[in-house]
């Protein structure tokens, strides 16, 4: 912990940079965290043919991250337009990763083909539906997107993230120029996940590799910051300022009269650095 200690006369409010680091999380699925469940999920609308690159992006991307699902961890596959598909396996529910599966797998996403709207919400709602059935532990999602919501109302995806946060984490992607950075952002901030451009389809293999690698790296399932604050005080804000920036304020839960704590989400070998700022 870093801060000032020694205030001014007279000051009501107090910051501190809290180091945190984590060592021998193992992998996903390990480490006595629980099974590590994953699911993708693939916009299959429309657009995602205009450029077809894009949809053929998507499917050898897909592959590349089923590549990276540890045998053992539970998964599925999901198609994304008016309505959220299963690609794999056909019917709702969660497969268990070995070398049958993810062929078997590897080749419903090359069967993928673009059509519809692209009712993210639904997406969402889905992957939660799938992520109540899985065991306990590590439940991780990557979602891409090309386009913005459409095909459902307005109050769709909050509906959707109410119910997914706490459940599941999530990673946003979008491909192309036309989705809209607000929509994923939100869904990124609710369910502690990262939100980026693949600005080039050639790059989105590399890019879902990365993310899952790092999935399957975490070995503690969910881990949470507790900030104690004598009577009298408040904690103002808890803001995570390495390695990236994320203000977790708004996801405090009262554990006691004087103690909150934020949600973290999932750690690997890793180190995070907050800023807690407190006063009267």
């Amino acid at each position: 912990v870093f801060q000032n200690e020694y205030l001014s006369d007279g000051a009501t409010d107090v910051h501190a940079v809290v180091s945190i680091t984590c060592t021998g999380a193992g992998t996903a699925g390990t480490g006595g965290s629980g099974e590590a469940s994953e699911i993708i999920i693939i916009d299959t609308s429309g657009s995602m043919d205009m450029p077809s690159s894009k949809i053929a992006a998507a499917r050898r991307a897909g592959k590349v991250a089923l590549d990276e699902i540890v045998d053992g961890a539970w998964f599925a596959v999901m198609a994304g337009h008016t309505i959220a598909q299963m690609v794999y396996p056909e019917h709702p529910g969660l497969a268990k990763m070995s070398e049958v599966t993810r062929g078997e797998a590897k080749e419903a996403v090359g069967r993928l083909r673009s059509g519809g709207a692209t009712a993210i919400g639904a997406w969402i709602a889905a992957a939660t539906a799938l992520f109540e059935q899985a065991p306990a532990g590590q439940r991780h999602a990557i979602l891409l997107t090309d386009g913005k919501i459409e095909g459902e109302d307005e109050r769709a995806l909050d509906r959707s993230l109410a119910a997914a946060t706490g459940l599941f984490q999530c990673d946003c992607r979008g491909i192309g120029n036309d989705w809209v950075v607000d929509e994923l952002r939100q869904i990124s901030t609710a369910l502690l996940g990262t939100v980026d451009i693949v600005a080039k389809p050639d790059d989105l293999e590399a890019d879902f590799e990365q993310m899952m690698k790092v999935a399957m790296s975490r070995g503690v399932a969910d881990a949470r910051l507790r900030v104690w604050a004598p009577q009298g005080s408040t904690v103002q804000f808890v803001r995570q300022v390495a390695p990236q920036v994320e203000d977790l304020t708004s996801r405090a839960a009262q554990v006691s009269p004087l103690v909150v704590e934020y949600p973290t989400g999932a750690w690997s070998d890793e180190s995070r650095d907050y800023h807690v700022a407190g006063g009267r």
